[in-house]
């Protein structure tokens, strides 16, 4: 059904139930002679009249009665549908879905998750933790989770926590015959994990202290894209690990892992929840955004 054939159909609906063309007009918003229009572009498309007009009074036909107890229910039923939606806009309701890097998910997460369903028994959220790029409007995301860098041009954007560190980490193992290095340059005498994305593309372990900023590329002999692999690489022995530190924190306090170049970590860029627009979010979304905003 075309848009124009809905509008002709409500205006003729309005003309029905007022018996008045005048006030079928107040109604939609429009002219008279607009919705005189409508009728009779209905009329003619469907080659019936389906109401009789005097000067004085308008009535129907018998199709334009048949008429009208159809549309009736039909748009009481499209009435309530848009009712319903106001459970979205006014109460968190539905579904909500996330993307959000996998290796990352937890900590910016698993904090909110538990308050936000608890406070919020309609609400449904969907987490998608990928490290892969996603498009988040290709998709059908309804937010996602990067670094602020990596943001898309006109996404509105919203301070996520906590802000994360990286941390270098081997087994005290590795260590026995190899010194700790001091500076990122050290790095070079050591066997260290190569950092990759879902791609496969490779990216530096980044370092910063008073203003100097170093980028070591590892040439090692295990590539992974995954952190858990990372930090049990680290736990065997045979490589240092680049993982964020809330990720090695449990083995670094216990001993199993022995952290080294602390004071070149600094923490990186705040993380971002973003979605398209800020108009017409649903009360779900916006319930999400307050539970993860800084």
């Amino acid at each position: 059904m075309r848009a124009t054939d809905l509008s002709e159909l409500a205006a003729f609906d309005a003309v029905a139930r007022h018996r008045s063309f005048r006030k079928a007009a107040e109604e939609r918003g429009v002219t008279a002679s607009a919705i005189s229009h409508a009728v009779s572009n209905l009329e003619e498309r469907i080659g019936l009249r389906l109401l009789n007009r005097t000067t004085r009074s308008v009535s129907l036909t018998d199709a334009g009665t048949m008429l009208l107890a159809h549309l009736t229910p039909a748009f009481g039923e499209i009435g309530s549908a848009l009712d319903a939606l106001n459970r979205f806009r006014d109460t968190p309701f539905g579904k909500v879905r996330i993307n959000v890097p996998n290796s990352i998910a937890p900590f910016i997460l698993g904090r909110v998750m538990g308050p936000l369903i608890r406070d919020n028994p309609n609400l449904e959220l969907e987490i998608s933790a990928t490290d892969r790029l996603v498009d988040i409007v290709e998709e059908g995301f309804d937010a996602g989770v990067r670094l602020g860098e990596s943001l898309r041009e006109g996404m509105v954007a919203v301070k996520v926590g906590p802000r994360l560190r990286f941390a270098v980490v081997g087994a005290p193992d590795y260590f026995r015959e190899r010194d700790i290095p001091q500076t990122p340059h050290e790095l070079k005498d050591h066997v260290c994990v190569q950092n990759m994305y879902p791609t496969g593309v490779r990216y530096p372990w980044e370092f910063e202290r008073r203003g100097e900023a170093v980028a070591f590329h590892p040439s090692g002999p295990i590539a992974l894209d995954d952190q858990e692999l990372m930090v049990q690489a680290a736990l065997s022995g045979v490589a240092l690990a680049y993982v964020w530190e809330n990720r090695a924190q449990r083995e670094v306090l216990d001993g199993r892992l022995i952290r080294c170049l602390d004071e070149w970590c600094p923490p990186e860029d705040w993380f971002y929840l973003y979605y398209p627009s800020r108009r017409n979010i649903s009360a779900g979304l916006r319930a999400v955004i307050e539970a993860m905003r800084v």
